[in-house]
């Protein structure tokens, strides 16, 4: 990590000086693009005089631009899913390798967000932003050219550190672009709903692109896509303002240590048997690691968090029905696209047209939910979505290879569309916790906490399909783990989560 602060701004350095260079070019061929929408200096004409001065607004591109990347990022974690088949047959990767497939990804990424955060604001976001993009591009060209299953899950680590760079940055450079506080609320509100068709149209997206070009395809897409991102970028954001911020090495250290122990444990303990050496040295090192990063949080000068946001049992609580739902839904999405292309026989294009319906309810519940909020506090679709969710998991219990699929497909959207009206509510309510003074801090915290409970979801899920060998047994084990899940949040929406919240 101390290598990557003193070596980032050198890459940076590297980034611009080529984007300099394709500047040259975009002047020469769009003048009338770059003078409507780059940041350039004061027009020489005098301008008609006006009673009132009015901020130029900056248009769509900075928004584009700056999805383009968070969209890249979110494809690949859903597109993913329906290329395990194949990435199983071609590079011979067992169950556990699928597995480290995809958690390898969250794993980095949950694990780095915070020292994301903290970068952008030591060095600029704009800076660690292009940085971010340009480790993607590179970790998804080395998945994309992977001869074997191990270098394919190691750089599958090396995009999570790509993601836990200009994710965070990505919304901090948003925010700046847009100065109106009415126009950012709009730019923002467009901003999710993008986010949410990013992540409906993953497991489509990806099932034509491994049906027409093979799975490697899945990955390497992001090189020209990146790209055009960091071109984008570099001409039309305006660099965020700097702030200084400790870094706190050892705590992210003791946190990286800790999660990479449980992830090996959850992974690894069906392969090696949970009681071996291995699995109860990584166990150790997991508690270990773990209690003193609690220590530290608990008396340190510089905590990863405020200490202020634990003032209230809400902000823990919120974080962990982040932690439970995000744990359902991926692990749900990891046993869906096995389940349907191995138990009843799809391929990878007709596995994402299957998953889309499933998928695409959560923006259906994401709009409701904000309705339902503003009428009767967060409290109500929280719970609500929730119970939803958990009854339709334990219906979803009776599943196996011979259900039909619009019932079974019913079943999984209902149960979705309840997660969807859920998530919007536990967001607003840690923003509501931590205010304007921490409201950074608190929304990198739901982030990582919700990425770890992705990575533990298919974590566990994966160990239930090693230990369970038929999927008509399989699938009524993993969904009532999955319905436990819910139900968990649901309890402590109904413990916590009290008032209306508005």
């Amino acid at each position: 990590m101390m290598h990557f602060c003193i070596y980032a701004p050198k890459l940076y350095g590297f980034i611009t000086s080529l984007a300099d260079t394709m500047m040259l070019v975009w002047r020469t061929a769009a003048p009338a693009i770059q003078e409507k929408y780059v940041m350039s200096a004061p027009c020489p004409i005098p301008a008609k005089p006006s009673a009132a001065t009015h901020p130029t607004t900056p248009g769509l591109l900075p928004l584009i631009t700056l999805a383009i990347g968070f969209v890249m990022a979110m494809l690949d974690v859903t597109a993913v899913n329906v290329a395990l088949s194949d990435i199983s047959h071609s590079l011979s990767t067992p169950l556990s390798g699928l597995v480290w497939v995809v958690d390898g990804y969250t794993l980095t990424f949950a694990a780095l967000l915070l020292v994301g955060g903290a970068l952008a604001d030591r060095y600029g976001a704009k800076v660690i932003y292009l940085t971010g993009l340009a480790v993607f591009m590179v970790g998804s060209l080395f998945c994309g050219a992977a001869p074997s299953g191990n270098a394919l899950i190691a750089a599958r680590m090396l995009q999570g550190v790509g993601s836990a760079l200009f994710m965070p940055s990505s919304l901090s450079l948003l925010t700046h672009a847009y100065e109106d506080d009415r126009v950012r609320a709009r730019m923002l509100g467009t901003w999710s709903a993008i986010v949410a068709v990013a992540a409906a149209m993953g497991p489509l997206v990806g099932g034509i692109l491994v049906d027409r070009f093979g799975w490697r395809s899945v990955f390497l897409i992001n090189v020209p896509v990146g790209l055009l991102g960091m071109f984008m970028a570099h001409m039309l954001i305006p660099a965020a303002p700097k702030h200084w911020r400790a870094l706190t090495i050892f705590s992210h250290a003791l946190g990286i240590t800790a999660l990479a122990a449980l992830c090996f444990a959850l992974i690894e303990g069906p392969v090696y048997g949970w009681t071996s050496a291995p699995i109860l040295t990584a166990a150790a090192v997991l508690l270990i690691a773990a209690g003193a990063l609690v220590q530290r949080e608990r008396r340190g000068a510089e905590p990863l968090l405020p200490r202020a946001l634990f003032a209230t049992p809400r902000f823990a609580a919120s974080n962990l029905i982040g932690f439970l739902i995000n744990f359902g839904v991926f692990g749900q999405l990891f046993l869906l696209s096995l389940y349907l292309q191995q138990a009843r026989g799809s391929d990878a294009l007709h596995t994402g047209m299957q998953l889309l319906p499933m998928m695409a309810v959560f923006s259906f519940g994401n709009l409701l939910s904000g309705r339902i909020t503003v009428r009767w506090g967060t409290r109500v679709p929280m719970l609500g979505g929730l119970l939803l969710a958990t009854l339709m998991a334990v219906v979803l219990t009776t599943t196996t290879s011979h259900t039909p699929y619009p019932l079974f497909a019913l079943g999984v959207a209902i149960a979705n569309w309840g997660v969807g009206i859920a998530i919007p509510a536990m967001t607003t309510t840690v923003m509501q916790v931590a205010g304007r003074s921490h409201a950074n801090s608190a929304a990198a915290a739901l982030n990582a906490n919700r990425q770890i409970g992705a990575l533990v979801g298919v974590a566990i899920v994966g160990s239930i399909l090693h230990a369970v060998t038929t999927w008509d047994s399989r699938m009524p084990f993993a969904f009532s783990v999955i319905g436990l899940s819910y139900c968990a949040a649901a309890l402590l929406v109904w413990r916590f989560i009290s008032g209306p919240a508005k």
